[in-house]
C-alpha cells in the first residue's frame, strides 16, 4: 500500500511511531513536517525534503526517511543548476547510507557515503562542510578506508575546512574517531 506524503505526515505527527524520540528531536521533526506541508511548489518541496528526511531518520522513522529521501532523489535531476543541488545530493545519500547501516548493510552504506562525497558542493558545503554522521558511524564499525576516501572527496568542494579534513584523515587512519563537532548537525 502506497501512502501519500500527506497521509504519511499526518500519521507521523500523530505519533504512530512505536519509539518516542526525545522532545528536542521530536520538535525538529515536527518543524520539518510542517515546512514540508507548507511547500506549495515542487521547488519548495525540493528545499524542504532534506530536513524532513534527516529528522525522520533521527527520530527512528526509517520508512518515512526512506520515502522522503527517495522522493528527493527523484527530484535531483530537475534541479541540477539550483544552488541547493549539492546539499540535496549530500543529504539523500547520507540518509540512504544511515538507513543501510542501521539494517546491517555496511557495503551499501559505504557506497552511499562515497556518493555523498560526489556532490558538486554548495555555498554551505564549501563554507561549513558536510555532515559527518555516516562517516562517524562507519568509523565506529572499523570502516576506515571508505571514510578516508570520503574525506578526500570532500576536499574538492570544502574549501574552508581549515585543516580539519587533514586532521580527521590522520585520526581515522590511526584508528581513532575524530570529534566532528558541528559537522554532525549540518
Amino acid at each position: 500500500m502506497k501512502k501519500t506524503w500527506l497521509t504519511l505526515a499526518a500519521a507521523l505527527l500523530a505519533g504512530s511511531c512505536a519509539q518516542r524520540p526525545p522532545d528536542e528531536a521530536q520538535q525538529r521533526f515536527s518543524e520539518a513536517i510542517l515546512a514540508l506541508s507548507r511547500a506549495r511548489t515542487e521547488m519548495d518541496r525540493f528545499y524542504a525534503l532534506d530536513y524532513a528526511e534527516k529528522e525522520a531518520f533521527n527520530t527512528g522513522r526509517k520508512e518515512a526517511a526512506w520515502s522522503f529521501a527517495e522522493e528527493h532523489a527523484r527530484l535531483l535531476p530537475r534541479y541540477k543548476g539550483n544552488w541547493n543541488y549539492g546539499n540535496a545530493v549530500q543529504d539523500v545519500n547520507i540518509v540512504f547510507g544511515r538507513i543501510a547501516l542501521s539494517e546491517g548493510r555496511v557495503e551499501d552504506a559505504k557506497k552511499f557515503l562515497l556518493k555523498a562525497g560526489d556532490t558538486p558542493g554548495s555555498p554551505q558545503l564549501k563554507s561549513f562542510g558536510p555532515n559527518m554522521t555516516l562517516a562517524r558511524e562507519l568509523l565506529e564499525k572499523g570502516e576506515r578506508r571508505a571514510v578516508v576516501e570520503y574525506f578526500g572527496k570532500c576536499s574538492r568542494f570544502w574549501k574552508m575546512h581549515q585543516g580539519k579534513l587533514d586532521e580527521w584523515t590522520r585520526q581515522a587512519e590511526a584508528g581513532e574517531i575524530p570529534d566532528f563537532g558541528a559537522n554532525l548537525i549540518y
